[in-house]
């Protein structure tokens, strides 16, 4: 298109100058130009050896330029090259569209190519950055499976030193703690890599982990759990909040000798239609010289990754004691019902 209109403005511009009728005029530039894009095509393709690609381009169209003018002009002489150039006015002609030609479409030629290397240049970004989003994802990815495949292993191996413990004791807790045993894992191996993981079936899981440590932590833990009925449903990362609930018993509850209480909640904002998910503990809180840990770390990337920049964990001192972990995110719009 850029080929076609130069020709018609150069053929107007010459217009004046020439005796040749201007259909004439145009029917001869149009030719030219279709010829030089084909040179410039053809050199493109058919690179020579030992030299740039740019300069193989722009010096085709160099050479096109005359041999083109000389093939529109032949019909006008019957292909006699001698008539041509004995006629001063053909050879005046002759050489105002060769000139013309060699002043623009060399300029022509540069600007395409710097446009060319300008989309390459913004194309091998954006493969970049798609790489970058591919290899970070998968990065992502073998964390989260690491995480699953290190889910509380010494949780579990406690947990059934206990039960060997009271089986051995000839105590009734025995039987208990090994159904709630059962229970969590029923509940937990299966959304270990589920991506269609909800938040009700997350809050089952929780609230099995929640049952078994209050087994074990009987007169030191009280929990409870609440979930809106239209939010059980509710896409959400699996193991995401049973993270949260790990923490809020280790680092919480477990170190406060009188223990400690964990609530478990989720709520829809009426007005910005945001979820937000919580566990508050009235454990040990939040203190200055302890930094985020690995599984919280992991927990924002996961958010991130799941939700994209909607999804965000926010910490906060929860009254009168402990801490309020938060899970805020805006489900996509299909997702509100």
């Amino acid at each position: 298109m850029v080929a076609l209109v130069l020709a018609v403005t150069v053929a107007s511009a010459l217009n004046p100058i020439f005796v040749t009728p201007f259909p004439v005029l145009l029917g001869r530039l149009l030719v030219i130009a279709m010829v030089l894009l084909l040179a410039f095509t053809g050199a493109g393709v058919w690179q020579l050896p030992g030299l740039p690609r740019w300069l193989a381009q722009v010096l085709a169209v160099g050479v096109a330029a005359p041999l083109a003018t000389l093939i529109v002009y032949l019909p006008s002489v019957e292909g006699d090259v001698i008539a041509l150039f004995n006629n001063e006015r053909r050879v005046a002609g002759f050489i105002w569209i060769t000139g013309a030609t060699l002043v623009i479409a060399p300029l022509l030629a540069l600007g395409a190519l710097y446009r060319e290397r300008d989309a390459q240049a913004r194309n091998q970004a954006l493969h970049f950055e798609l790489e970058k989003s591919t290899f970070e994802k998968q990065a992502l990815d073998a964390q989260l499976k690491l995480l699953h495949a290190q889910i509380e292993p010494h949780f579990l191996f406690n947990t059934l030193a206990n039960v060997q413990a009271l089986v051995e004791s000839g105590s009734p807790q025995a039987a208990l703690m090994l159904k709630s045993l059962i229970s969590y894992l029923r509940a937990a191996m299966p959304k270990l890599d589920d991506a269609n993981a909800t938040l009700g079936a997350e809050f089952a899981l929780v609230r099995a982990y929640l049952e078994l440590m209050h087994m074990r932590m009987a007169d030191r833990l009280q929990f409870d759990l609440r979930i809106p009925g239209e939010l059980v449903g509710q896409r959400f990362p699996s193991m995401a909040l049973l993270t949260l609930v790990e923490n809020a018993i280790r680092h919480g509850v477990d170190p406060q000798e009188r223990g400690g209480r964990i609530e478990v909640g989720a709520q829809r904002d009426t007005v910005s239609g945001e979820v937000s998910v919580w566990v508050a503990d009235t454990g040990a809180g939040m203190r200055d010289t302890v930094s985020p840990g690995i599984g919280l770390t992991n927990l924002r990337a996961r958010l991130r990754a799941f939700y994209g920049p909607d999804g965000r964990l926010e910490l906060q001192q929860h009254w009168p004691s402990g801490l309020k972990a938060c899970i805020v995110f805006a489900p996509p719009p299909t997702e509100h019902g």
